[in-house]
């Protein structure tokens, strides 16, 4: 079965990578989770379009990541709006992707979700937070996240 991976697969490629597998571990492990979508003339145009987003979120090398790392250190402030209970509780949680959308709402840079790294993987409560990014094995950078209710 011929495949285009759209997610990072262990031992087997990268996103846009199009590769042969057999048939069950196709139809039974990639294709429900999303990993792969089935090689044709019209995914051959997706693969295009996942490679232009990895490109924009991916570092390309240790002076890029240290000027990124200065673009999220100065922004002047991070800061979020969610809807609260009476007590300063959330209702839900800040994730990553909720972090990585206010840094560009803020001006800063696009910022992969995978490379933010929360306080206790989740925060649930109003208030100022250290969050940290790792843009590069070498480079990482640290701001404070200002969550206020809503």
């Amino acid at each position: 079965m011929k495949l285009i991976l759209t997610a990072d697969v262990d031992n087997l490629g990268a996103p846009g990578d199009t590769v042969e597998v057999k048939d069950g571990y196709g139809r039974n492990y990639l294709l429900p989770r999303g990993m792969a979508i089935v090689a044709t003339r019209g995914a051959q145009k997706q693969v295009e379009g996942i490679r232009r987003a990895q490109d924009a979120r991916k570092v390309r090398d240790l002076d890029h990541a240290n000027e990124l790392k200065q673009a999220i250190e100065g922004l002047a402030a991070v800061s979020l709006s969610v809807k609260t209970a009476g007590t300063g509780k959330l209702f839900g949680s800040v994730t990553q992707s909720d972090v990585a959308a206010a840094i560009k709402s803020a001006g800063g840079p696009i910022v992969d979700k995978r490379s933010i790294e929360l306080p206790k993987s989740h925060i649930k409560t109003v208030g100022k937070h250290n969050v940290v990014v790792h843009l590069h094995p070498d480079v990482v950078a640290k701001f404070d996240l200002q969550v206020a209710a809503n």
